[in-house]
């Protein structure tokens, strides 16, 4: 098996690298949730350009309206919002999952979820929601730090041993809550124990309070494309009803999936 790993270089040499384009890119990706808008002061800082470099570039994308303006603050518009569904559309995944996900999260009444792997986060790709269990807002485009979220775990076993061994070098070792693993031996075995038993069973890492578990999909190559969890809260859901009741309608679900995503 092997995962379909996305990465981005920040810095090339290559005589085909095209900076203003890294730098336009750079100016879309400084608004988040808490910049929703920024003055040209903030997006030069935001990004490390030049006041003159963020002005063109922000200009240029009112321009072509991927953001606007009111002559002081500037904001995204709608439109950004294309670019997110052109990969979520490419990889026929949402519309593939969703029907099998919102049947899945009827039956278990929880939320049902669909990620891939960017960098060393996930990205969510599709959600059924039922009640919300987590503080943090999940939707689609919604990111979370791989190492300790079920489907991080279930894509980074569809990693090669090499491939795994670079992703916990590099990536940033920060343990969300007091019951997270800590250390990158103890996160490489539990991903090589998701390896060989299919899934991923979380408690209360990621967020107290909060229990999943994911699998992953894959394609008819038996790549790694994604992961599809259920989340659920620890107060309602035992861990042993997680595994022994919702686990194997999960599993049911993913390989359905499969079998779908196999066709294309």
């Amino acid at each position: 098996m092997r995962t379909l790993v996305r990465t981005v270089n920040t810095v090339s040499t290559s005589t085909e690298f095209v900076q203003s384009l890294d730098r336009g890119l750079a100016v879309l990706r400084a608004f988040d949730h808490d910049r929703s808008s920024l003055t040209l002061a903030d997006a030069a800082r935001a990004t490390g350009l030049t006041r003159a470099t963020a002005r063109r570039l922000l200009h240029t994308l009112v321009a072509i309206g991927y953001v606007s303006t009111d002559g002081k603050l500037f904001e995204l518009t709608p439109k950004v919002l294309d670019l997110g569904y052109a990969y979520v559309s490419s990889l026929h995944l949402s519309d593939i999952a969703q029907p099998y996900m919102e049947n899945l999260s009827a039956q278990v009444h929880e939320s049902v979820s669909a990620a891939v792997l960017d960098g060393t986060q996930i990205v969510y790709v599709a959600r059924v929601n039922t009640q919300r269990i987590m503080t943090i807002s999940l939707s689609i485009g919604s990111r979370l730090p791989a190492l300790w979220t079920s489907m991080g775990r279930a894509i980074l076993s569809g990693l090669g041993d090499a491939e795994l061994d670079q992703f916990l070098r590099d990536a940033p070792i920060d343990p969300p809550t007091p019951r997270s693993l800590t250390d990158r031996e103890s996160l490489r075995a539990e991903i090589l124990s998701v390896r060989n038993q299919g899934y991923a069973l979380l408690d209360q890492e990621l967020e107290e309070g909060v229990r999943s578990v994911a699998t992953p999909l894959r394609d008819r190559a038996g790549r790694t494309l994604a992961a599809m969890n259920l989340s659920t809260h620890a107060g309602r859901v035992t861990l042993k009803e997680l595994r022994g009741e919702m686990l194997p309608l999960l599993l049911e679900t993913a390989a359905e999936i499969n079998l779908q995503l196999s066709k294309r």
